[in-house]
């Protein structure tokens, strides 16, 4: 029953594979950079994009955006759509996750040929997405502060397929026992040298070097 099991599990996680890899290659042919956006709950997904949308406005940068959610709930999509960049709202119907056929649909529903940049806000969760593979170019992790210095250390897996970790929040240091040099040990064991950008979303502070990474890493 376990072989059974796994077998059916490797044959999603391929079909998955190669679905992800047109995703990637539409991606490619339309010059565009995607972002797969992973989080638990409340660490500043949706405050990161929107401050990236700010930021990026007045040097005319196209961004779309893919909103997943376990819910029919459109509160992040409308923050969105409210600053006028194009987004789509994936129901996800209870799954914890992101595949690459819910992505391939939301593509369907984008404007490509007028996009720079394409966002895919995972849903809020650090163990399903990180088995499954979307297509998009560059996977990045929001750790908050709030959530505590353990987690490279609790949910190694979604440490190590990063290309990108931001924390979160810094602007709480002061207030919460948090101990950085921990969590930086923690990731730096599962993923040596990996890029990290500290901020906050909600003043302002570190968003500069996460800005420049992201012009610096799209297609011109």
């Amino acid at each position: 029953m376990t072989e059974k099991r796994i077998t059916i599990v490797e044959k999603i996680l391929d079909a998955n594979d190669r679905l992800a890899s047109e995703n990637r290659r539409r991606l490619n042919e339309n010059t565009i950079f995607a972002i797969n956006l992973m989080a638990s709950p409340g660490a500043g997904k949706t405050s990161l994009i929107l401050a990236t949308i700010h930021a990026l406005l007045d040097q005319s940068v196209p961004i779309g955006v893919i909103e997943g959610d376990t819910a029919p709930v459109t509160i992040d999509a409308d923050k969105i759509s409210a600053v006028g960049m194009p987004v789509v709202q994936i129901n996800t119907g209870g799954e914890c996750h992101l595949d690459a056929v819910m992505v391939e649909n939301a593509l369907d529903q984008l404007p490509l040929a007028t996009l720079d940049l394409v966002i895919v806000e995972n849903v809020g969760n650090l163990i399903c997405p990180a088995a499954f593979k979307l297509g998009t170019h560059s996977n990045v992790l929001i750790a908050s502060v709030p959530e505590g210095d353990d987690k490279p250390y609790k949910y190694p897996n979604i440490y190590r397929g990063l290309d990108v970790l931001i924390i979160n929040k810094i602007d709480l240091l002061p207030y919460l026992d948090f101990d950085m040099d921990y969590f930086r040990q923690g990731v730096e064991m599962l993923n040596p040298g990996l890029k990290t950008f500290a901020l906050s979303c909600k003043t302002g502070e570190g968003l500069e070097a996460w800005l420049s990474w992201l012009q610096a890493t799209k297609p011109s």
